[in-house]
């Protein structure tokens, strides 16, 4: 056997076995998120199916250590790797009304049959190794350092499929593209080999490499996530993201798509959802308004900008603020300023990661933190030492807004966002929104009193903050939580996450 075809074929197997892995959180991305729960089981159940393609391969090496049979191995893997994307789909299609209904087992059964898909590539890629090391091995002497050759070899090619999926091959021919490219290079490269044992053979093996180039032809890519009333759809380095037309309204929404990051309508100021609270955040300061509309802030910082939906309020409700807006994702920012006429001149659009902002951000009078990305939230923004840096750049009458998700009955996550910032913060109060999904997380940096609130928004003229305190004043309360607290060190808001969203699919 050709020893360069066989490290060639060593080098792209570990290639196509990472390069699938990482273009599998963007197959999944759209219908179940990138959670850590998610890479959880990508991970795991990748590698349970190549220690089974290594114990396999071993076996199979020893019982019929012919080159043919290598590269036929590497043929199928490579087809099997071709059709994934097409076959994945009828799966995938079930987690939208899974998801929307939040049916556990519609959900288990699209998660686990998409996953399921992955075992007979992953499997065959596994015996490339321990196959490679049989024909390659002629000297039982110097069969440790074959191995370690051979498997050095894999390990590199893993890490050039590491970043060549991410950087190249994703960006260039994105998710579905990804998967065919890799099978077409492992079908020639078996094909190539083929041709050096039998033409014929060849040619046969010729078939589903041609199979794999009319599906990527032939087989409309189309909407990757049927949405209804979907104005568009791109994929990004960091989400999925697809813009909505409902009722009038331009909604966003990212990745899996169970909340809306950002609404819009030309007509209105207030959006009736969660963003309109963050309004009447100045007003918790305990100083007395100094205008007949209200305290205006002298600055804000947005830290999840989104589509500019608190931005474009406070703009209308104060004009002329300083805004600046951090949002993680640029390319959510492009669709802010395309579909969602976030274009106002007082906001300064930042691409970037929040906490990052805020070790070099100025001082602020509002600080509203909207990048918990339901359901899922980064730890980072969630703890103790978040916090602290925040409270270190706001104004001394300044205050904290945070936007925090929940189930109807189920406030633990709001309990622990609220105790970790009353280790932070003097001051800190609850106010629930009447759509069952959110409650506002209000700080201040002085003490304060509920009676500061009441007595500041009790004179409010502007009609918008009129109808935004009366919505707020009723559930409007002190925060009394003090555990648990989470730290950059322990902050299981995943799992805690996961279990709110399993009791909730479950009813309970």
């Amino acid at each position: 056997m050709n020893l360069f075809i066989l490290r060639w074929m060593v080098f792209l197997s570990g290639a196509a076995v990472m390069g699938i892995e990482m273009a599998a959180s963007r197959l999944l991305r759209p219908f179940f998120g990138d959670s850590i729960l998610i890479w959880a089981n990508i991970i795991g159940l990748i590698m349970i199916y190549l220690t089974a393609g290594y114990f396999l391969g071993g076996r199979w090496a020893d019982r019929d250590p012919r080159p043919t049979t290598f590269y036929r191995i590497l043929a199928w893997a490579g087809f099997a790797i071709g059709v994934l994307p097409f076959i994945a789909k009828p799966f995938l299609d079930l987690a939208i009304p899974a998801l929307e209904q939040f049916d556990a087992g519609l959900g288990f059964v699209s998660f686990a049959g998409t996953l399921a898909l992955f075992v007979v590539p992953i499997t065959l890629l596994g015996c490339v190794s321990p196959f490679a090391i049989r024909l390659s091995t002629r000297d039982v002497s110097s069969s440790g350092s074959t191995a370690g050759n051979l498997y050095s070899l894999s390990t590199f090619g893993s890490i050039v499929g590491v970043f060549g999926t991410v950087f190249v091959l994703l960006a260039i021919f994105g998710t579905r593209g990804t998967y065919v490219a890799f099978s077409i290079a492992l079908l020639a490269s078996a094909i190539v080999g083929l041709a050096r044992e039998s033409r014929g053979r060849a040619l046969r093996y010729a078939i589903l490499l041609a199979i794999v180039i009319a599906l990527a032809l032939f087989a409309s890519s189309g909407i990757i996530k049927q949405s209804a009333g979907l104005v568009y759809e791109t994929e990004s380095f960091y989400n999925f993201i697809q813009v909505i037309d409902d009722g009038g309204w331009r909604l966003l929404t990212v990745n899996e798509g169970q909340a809306y990051q950002s609404a819009y309508r030309a007509d209105r100021v207030l959006s009736g959802g969660i963003w309109d609270l963050f309004l009447i955040a100045p007003f918790f300061a305990s100083h007395e308004p100094s205008t007949s509309s209200g305290q205006t802030p002298r600055n804000v910082l947005m830290i999840g900008l989104a589509a500019g939906t608190v931005a474009r309020a406070y703009t209308e409700i104060y004009p002329a603020i300083p805004i600046d807006g951090v949002e993680l994702d640029p390319a959510i920012i492009a669709v802010g300023q395309n579909y969602f006429a976030m274009t106002q001149p007082n906001l300064t659009a930042i691409a970037g990661d929040g906490r990052a902002f805020m070790r070099r951000a100025g001082e602020y009078a509002v600080i509203a933190i909207d990048a918990y990305r339901q359901p899922y939230i980064p730890f980072h923004l969630t703890t103790v030492e978040f916090f602290r840096e925040t409270r270190a750049h706001l104004a001394p009458r300044g205050v904290v807004a945070l936007n925090a998700a929940r189930a109807p009955n189920d406030y633990r996550l709001v309990d622990a966002l609220a105790a970790t910032m009353r280790q932070v913060f003097p001051s800190v109060y609850l106010i629930d929104h009447p759509n069952n999904a959110n409650t506002l997380i209000v700080a201040t940096n002085e003490p304060t009193r509920l009676d500061d609130f009441r007595a500041n928004v009790a004179v409010l003229r502007d009609p918008n903050l009129q109808i935004v305190a009366a919505q707020a004043l009723p559930s409007a309360r002190v925060a009394e939580q003090i555990e648990p607290v989470f730290t950059d060190d322990h902050a299981p808001v995943e799992n805690l996450i996961n279990d709110i969203i399993f009791r909730y699919a479950l009813g309970q």
